[in-house]
């Protein structure tokens, strides 16, 4: 066996919305390609004693022990290594139990999907469940110290990817809250809500915080200063820069002090109840590690109690104790300490709830004043303390005391978030009763924090855990305070382009800052932010991370599905505009049923409040309306169409080609939004596919809120220019003749421009070619359809060829053009010129009078400067289509409206 791809999923994909976390791997069995599981020796029985834990697994029969009864009845190892890389993420501390599991078009080749939390760990788990597979295969067995590796290995990936606690807490905050995240691995900031709605976060750093706070409290100096101004109880104390100034500075003070550094935290260089010289000296050098200011103050006696403010209200409180062991009378204090560490709450750093104790000089000290070693059998019930500091990050533990804590000492924590100016602030008192004022107690405020840790608070060792996550989600989000811009999303095979760029073009009717997304680029506005094909998640997060952007308007295609899956959770509006035959064979997608599937991922992320638009007109499209969350809208070049028919009268609503007009039905009311002769993207009314964009575009911005009069507007004043729409339906007036650019490459695409193509009145020439990633098949029906609405037919071949030999496709397109040509009693002419701006220039040149040169091009700005070269006249579509074109062939239905404000029946 052999992994030929892995892909990560991070979105709602073509195999599942709701669990969208998925590797998805293209799996070889090579030999084993016709030898499921019953049929290798040993193999069930190995499988059980290596992994005993797969009797959890349900699988298809719904049952404890199902997935087994399908090994031992036989089933593909596809599948078992399926369920083997869910275990062994299970196993290591990250439950999952999705998996799907497919055989392709080419026999012995699978697709795998499984889900993982951890993107690194859940790829390792796929290529460990291969290897253990493949060890029972050839072996009959999986030795535990590989197994235990493999594990130990996930674990270790797991903790790398871990979050902090405090940034963990908000996200699952934002994630109850119905908030959408995004890490924003760059600048390692965590997003919350989209557009500009948005918030960031850095654990409890806020988008709020105050940058002069933070740099108040970072100057411990300054901030004693400023809070002993205003009357608030600090230590007293000084700070120096040299050695020398030491002794005067305790000469001033009196024993006992503390010496910490000027700008540190998390406790480090704190060295505290320092009595004599000798330590003095030591602390002094441990703060001048950190910083070369360095605080001297009186040591107040008392336990150290860290206060919690979120938007100057208090909302937790700790008390915090040292790090310590407690004797049994038998064991070591070095015992203890190693006992200590295999609680499952500690862990390095601040991944875990609590922090492994680390044994350090700072330990040896804090030994050594208590008359102790490492070595020191510790009496049953002895506390023995290993830092002098309280802080979680040395191995210390708090215990919960918000209910608590003294209405006067509340009001001054309160008071003293406003004095420094913190959004999120952690303020430290020592006091010998938290239940006392602090005058009563001796008590006073040592130190006040930005970006205080949280995790002390959620899970505290003893004592209640406070959700201080939510708090600061509601200062950031206040109730009823929006979080997410609005999302339209477009998908289909032909048209997205040109539709996603009149929605945002409708919208630009009444937002500021509409973002899109296309194959011809990102786009803010009118602003070009990156030219290329960008219709995949991460063109997506660019305009979702933009705090300028007002709504997203997204064209989706179907590679990044395939690839990535979508960067969205749930879209307002997903717009499907038609599936039909076009890069089948690529990706595991060999059906145009399996297309629709992909497709229909936009209609399944529709959120249960938002608006799928469906064509009625497709029945592949129309079917997904059974797996839509939200709302279903349909749009229809028939008035008539029975669909459409029962769904406005169900109180639906409806968008329809009828009686000459773009026409919106809601219920019983019909509102007519403009004749399609002057929609210019129509061409006239003379490009039935644009007028169905047209409709498709019209019934998105409805549905979200845009009314009638801001979308004729729109549509009046959107051309299929090069400008608005490059290389879509873009017709040029070369004075004796005509040209049209358009970037069709499939047959539905050929097809729609074939219908307007067919409406020319002179003579039609065609510079064809094909994607080279295609099927034979299709390629070949490109061929037949251009012998059907073309005079003249050039053959010329994509510069990127997709793996095919130069000149391949062009081949199995002329093999089209002949076989109709054979079934046809008009034979079409047709040549071949490989080279694409030869072909384009040959045509052009040699175009006759009255003639239209229609260019399907690889690169459109090609083909589009070509033209321009020969000085074509402005404006071509708007005062070319009624007065030139004949009739359109295609059907005309009868009207259904009253007048533009009638009633529907």
């Amino acid at each position: 066996m052999k992994i030929l791809q892995t892909q990560t999923l991070r979105g709602p994909n073509y195999w599942s919305i709701r669990r969208s976390k998925l590797i998805l791997i293209r799996l070889d069995l090579e030999d084993l390609a016709d030898r499921p599981s019953n049929t290798i020796p040993g193999f069930y029985d190995s499988l059980i004693a290596v992994l005993p834990s797969l009797e959890e697994h349900y699988c298809s029969p719904g049952c404890k022990g199902g997935f087994l009864s399908r090994v031992r009845e036989g089933t593909m190892m596809g599948h078992i290594i399926e369920h083997v890389a869910l275990e062994l993420q299970t196993l290591a501390g990250m439950p999952v139990g999705f998996g799907r599991t497919r055989e392709t078009a080419t026999a012995g080749i699978y697709q795998v999907a499984i889900e993982y939390q951890v993107e690194t760990a859940g790829r390792y788990a796929v290529r460990a469940a291969l290897r253990l597979c493949q060890s029972i295969i050839e072996t009959g067995t999986y030795s535990p110290a590989e197994l235990q590796k493999d594990l130990a290995d996930s674990i270790e990936l797991r903790n790398e990817a871990a979050m902090g606690a405090s940034t963990d807490a908000l996200v699952k905050e934002a994630q109850i809250l119905g908030i959408p995240w995004m890490h924003l691995e760059t600048c390692d900031l965590f997003q919350l809500g989209y557009g500009k709605y948005q918030k960031r976060v850095q654990a409890a750093l806020t988008s709020n915080t105050n940058i002069i706070g933070v740099e108040l409290a970072c100057d411990k100096e300054k901030t004693k200063k400023i809070l002993a101004s205003m009357g608030i109880p600090v230590p007293l104390g000084m700070t120096i820069y040299s050695f020398n100034e030491l002794k005067d500075a305790i000469d001033k003070l009196g024993y006992p002090i503390v010496i910490k550094p000027l700008n540190g935290n998390h406790g480090r260089g704190i060295t505290i109840d320092i009595q004599d010289w000798e330590h003095a000296g030591i602390g002094y050098d441990r703060a001048r590690e950190i910083s070369n200011g360095v605080i001297v103050e009186h040591f107040y006696q008392g336990r150290d109690h860290r206060i919690l403010v979120v938007n100057h209200k208090v909302v937790a409180v700790a008390e915090r104790v040292p790090a310590h062991v407690v004797g049994d009378g038998i064991a070591t204090i070095s015992a203890l300490v190693e006992r200590e560490n295999h609680d499952p709450r500690r862990g390095d750093g601040h991944d875990n709830m609590l922090t492994k104790i680390e044994l350090d000089d700072s330990t040896s000290e804090m030994l050594n004043r208590q008359g102790w070693t490492l070595d020191t059998i510790l009496p049953a019930d002895r506390v023995c303390y290993l830092r002098a500091t309280a802080n979680l990050s040395t191995g210390g533990i708090a215990i919960d005391r918000t209910d608590e804590i003294h209405p006067d000492t509340l009001w001054l924590a309160e008071r003293v978030s406003h004095i420094i100016g913190l959004d999120v602030a952690g303020i430290d008192v020592i006091t010998t009763d938290i239940t006392k004022t602090l005058a009563e107690a001796d008590g006073t405020i040592v130190e006040v924090n930005a970006a205080p840790g949280l995790r002390m608070h959620i899970s505290p060792s003893q004592g209640v855990g406070r959700n201080v996550a939510a708090p600061i989600l509601n200062m950031l989000f206040p109730p009823g305070t929006p979080t997410r811009i609005p999302i339209v999303a477009i998908t289909g095979t032909n048209g997205k382009t040109t539709t996603t760029r009149l929605i945002a073009h409708i919208f630009s009717q009444v937002y500021d800052a509409v973002g899109f997304t296309t194959t011809d680029g990102i786009y803010i506005g009118d602003r070009l932010l990156e030219k290329g094909d960008t219709t995949g998640p991460q063109s997506a997060q660019i305009i979702l991370q933009d705090p300028t952007v007002d709504i997203a308007i997204l064209e989706t295609a179907r590679g990044g599905i395939l690839r990535s899956g979508l960067a969205f959770q749930h879209c307002d509006v997903g717009v499907v505009l038609n599936v039909a035959a076009d890069h089948l064979g690529l990706g595991g997608i060999d059906t145009i049923d399996q297309m629709a599937r992909v497709k229909g991922v936009i209609a399944e992320a529709v959120h249960v409040d938002g608006y799928a638009v469906l064509n009625a007109d497709d029945e592949r499209v129309a079917a997904m309306a059974k797996d839509v969350p939200g709302k279903v809208a349909y749009f229809s070049m028939n008035p008539d169409n029975p669909l459409v028919r029962s769904h406005v009268q169900r109180g639906g609503i409806a968008a329809v080609y009828a009686d000459d007009y773009l026409t919106i039905l809601q219920q019983d009311w019909v509102h007519r939004i403009e004749k399609v002769e002057r929609v210019p993207v129509t061409l006239g009314g003379r490009a039935p596919f644009m007028i169905a964009n047209a409709l498709a575009a019209s019934l998105a911005a409805f549905v979200q809120g845009v009314n009638v009069e801001h979308i004729r507007a729109a549509l009046r004043s959107f051309k299929a220019s090069v400008e608005q729409t490059p290389g879509r339906m873009n017709l040029f007036n070369l004075g004796r003749y005509h040209a049209l650019v358009d970037y069709a490459h499939n047959p539905a695409g050929y097809a729609a421009v074939g219908s307007f193509v067919k409406n020319w009145p002179g003579h039609a020439i065609g510079v064809v070619g094909g994607p080279g990633d295609r099927r034979d098949e299709d390629l070949m029906e490109l061929g037949k359809l251009s012998a059907t609405f073309f005079d003249r037919i050039i053959v010329k071949e994509d510069d990127d060829t997709r793996g095919r030999p130069w000149g391949d496709a062009a081949e199995f397109i002329v093999q089209g053009i002949e076989q109709a040509n054979t079934a046809s009693t008009t034979i079409v002419p047709h040549s071949i010129m490989l080279n694409e701006a030869e072909a384009i220039e040959w045509a052009l040149d040699n175009a006759p009078d009255n003639a239209l040169v229609t260019i399907f091009p690889d690169d459109v700005s090609r083909a589009i400067a070509l033209i321009m070269s020969r000085n074509p006249v402005p404006d071509e579509p708007e005062v070319m289509s009624l007065a030139e074109l004949k009739p359109d062939s295609s059907p005309i239905y009868d009207p259904m409206v009253a007048g533009s404000n009638g009633k529907y029946s």
